[in-house]
């Protein structure tokens, strides 16, 4: 099994049943949060970059939990500066590592990173069965389409919300390079800078690629192991 439950803007949590994995928890703060930080239970913490609705409660959540975090170093450093007791795996792009629920594969990203000599990042997960990618806060780019042919993407995150990120018709056209088999748009309506209308992403994405987009609200879970025999 492998559950997808959203909890606002890039915040989400992968549960295989043994592992439970926490990516980019902007909880406090974000008007969309689906859940307390205090209320979150994570083995691993999964941070794209340091702008504050992404790396959001991950220090107070790992320092919490004790959930392990996998991040680039300028980031980790960010969290291991509160929670000194968490486990850290520091990462870079291009890099790849095992943990026990999977593989973990660092990807670029075209975006800022919030904290000096950092660099945003996106992650392909394996886990469950599935190839996971979470592009993160990222606009349009020609790598997608070398990782599309580096791995068979099963599932792909992507944000859509335009003006700090890719819109709906460069997302569109992500998911066409990348040739994900599902999409589920993230980062966006959380304000209205970034307004975007998922069911229009949905008409466009799935006219002119072969995915199928799967649009979830904040607060609902989405098994992702039996999409095929549902969407």
């Amino acid at each position: 099994m492998l559950n997808f439950s959203y909890y606002g803007h890039s915040a989400f949590l992968l549960d295989d049943g043994k592992h439970k994995l926490l990516f980019d928890p902007f909880l406090t703060g974000n008007p969309l949060a689906s859940v307390k930080a205090s209320d979150v239970k994570a083995d691993y913490i999964l941070i794209t970059h340091a702008h504050g609705d992404h790396i959001g409660d991950a220090p107070a959540i790992a320092k919490k939990t004790g959930a392990a975090v996998v991040a680039i170093p300028e980031v980790a450093a960010l969290v291991k500066e509160v929670a000194t007791n968490a486990e850290i795996y520091e990462m870079n792009v291009g890099g790849e590592i095992t943990l026990p629920f999977g593989k973990v594969y660092m990807t670029p990203a075209l975006h800022s990173a919030g904290v000096a000599g950092g660099c945003p990042v996106g992650f392909v997960v394996n886990v469950g069965g599935m190839n996971v990618y979470f592009a993160g806060d990222t606009g349009l780019f020609p790598y997608m389409q070398f990782l599309g042919k580096r791995v068979k993407i099963d599932v792909a995150i992507l944000p859509i919300g335009d003006n700090y990120t890719m819109g709906v018709r460069d997302a569109a056209e992500a998911v066409n390079l990348l040739n994900a088999r599902y999409v589920i748009p993230v980062h966006y309506n959380t304000w209205p800078v970034i307004s975007a209308d998922p069911e229009e992403f949905k008409k466009l994405t799935e006219s002119k690629t072969t995915a199928k987009v799967c649009i979830v609200k904040p607060g609902e879970d989405l098994e992702l192991t039996t999409l095929d025999g549902k969407v």
